[in-house]
């Protein structure tokens, strides 16, 4: 590494260059990243915080609450097999629905309907609000419209009025805000006043991992993970998928931008190589010198970009779904460091093929 550590001194402009380049896509793979968390607690940060572990659904229904129809038909072998099994089971019904407050302001929320014992409402207060005069559970995001505690909310379409008797930290689903209410206000909102037992799915709590195969077949259901389940949330898939993709691009253009310099360096480097190889240098230490000097550049670069990514991310206002998480922004890391480690793969075999002749070769 002598010879590297060298270079990188005497060099220094050129390799600042490259390593601005290489920075600048590291800020960008930040920024990415913090995107993508956003918009996936923005999506699905609401089912995520339940204290559930499956959904069952109707078959077909691709963990979407909105195809799936299930009623106490179907609940009843999931209680049965509760009961025996020693797990928690609940029905709960999820819509969307357009809503306006008292004093005009349209609102838009995911009704979450659940039984006021369910195990989906860990707290008191919560079952107490929801066993009473029927009401809305609202999550702490409608806050900042401007709404309070015994504010009156008439959903929209059925003309139905419901007062607001509490706040709870729900978060969101599809990118819509939770608000919570008795499971038979959300059937007669839903149905109106002709059906009274359905709802969209059943959450289960329990330790074990497996599907309920058995019980699936007599309720005539079908299982779903939790995390399994957030495909079902509006967007979800097309949004990760998206970005992902543009995550994808930026570690090839990584790898390209990395691979073109190393080519060309080694090329400009030839009489250099040339000259080790005379002296009596082994491929292995040529390759062990220009991969280091390369592994120096690319975890200096990432690591000052990452940084620079994660500053500029902390200002990015509230009305932007960003969020970095650590795990994330240290993979993002490292696979552009190894991603650009594979880029100078192409440049290797130049490398091994210096001829030590060069060394003698006139000077152009």
């Amino acid at each position: 590494m002598f010879l590297a550590l060298r270079d990188l001194r005497v060099q220094r402009g050129r390799f600042v260059l490259v390593g601005l380049v290489i920075a600048l896509v590291a800020v960008l793979s930040t920024i990415v990243s913090g995107l993508a968390t956003g918009l996936v607690d923005d999506g699905i940060s609401g089912l995520r915080s339940l204290p559930l572990t499956h959904l069952a659904f109707q078959p077909g229904a691709k963990a979407s609450f909105s195809r799936s129809i299930l009623t106490a038909t179907n609940l009843e072998p999931w209680r049965e097999a509760a009961a025996l099994d020693g797990f928690e089971v609940s029905p709960l019904g999820v819509s969307f629905f357009n809503a306006r407050s008292a004093e005009g302001t349209s609102l838009d929320m995911a009704l979450f309907g659940v039984p006021a014992d369910s195990f989906l409402i860990p707290d008191q207060r919560g079952r107490d609000a929801l066993s009473g005069e029927p009401g809305l559970v609202l999550s702490e995001e409608f806050r900042a419209l401007g709404i309070t505690e015994g504010d009156m909310i008439t959903v929209s379409g059925v003309e139905r009025t419901l007062p607001v008797v509490g706040f709870t930290f729900a978060g969101s689903y599809g990118h819509v805000d939770i608000a919570f209410t008795s499971l038979e206000t959300w059937q007669e909102l839903v149905y109106g006043d002709t059906v009274h037992d359905r709802f969209s799915a059943i959450a289960i709590r329990t330790r074990e991992t497996t599907d309920f195969p058995e019980v699936n077949r007599l309720a005539g259901t079908e299982t779903r993970t939790k995390t399994q389940a957030y495909a079902g949330s509006p967007g979800y898939s097309a949004e990760t998928a998206t970005i992902n993709l543009i995550r994808g691009f930026l570690l090839v253009i990584s790898a390209l931008i990395v691979g073109a310099f190393f080519t060309v360096w080694t090329v400009q480097r030839s009489r250099q190589i040339g000259l080790l190889k005379a002296l009596g240098a082994s491929n292995l230490y040529v390759l062990r010198d220009a991969l280091g000097q390369l592994a120096v550049v690319l975890t200096v670069s990432t690591l000052i970009g990452t940084a620079l990514g994660v500053g500029l991310g902390s200002l990015v206002g509230g009305g932007i779904p960003f969020a970095l998480r650590t795990g994330s922004v240290v993979f993002s890391a490292i696979a552009l460091i190894l991603m650009g480690m594979a880029g100078s793969l192409v440049a290797l075999r130049r490398v091994t093929s210096v001829d030590p002749i060069v060394a003698l070769a006139p000077v152009q």
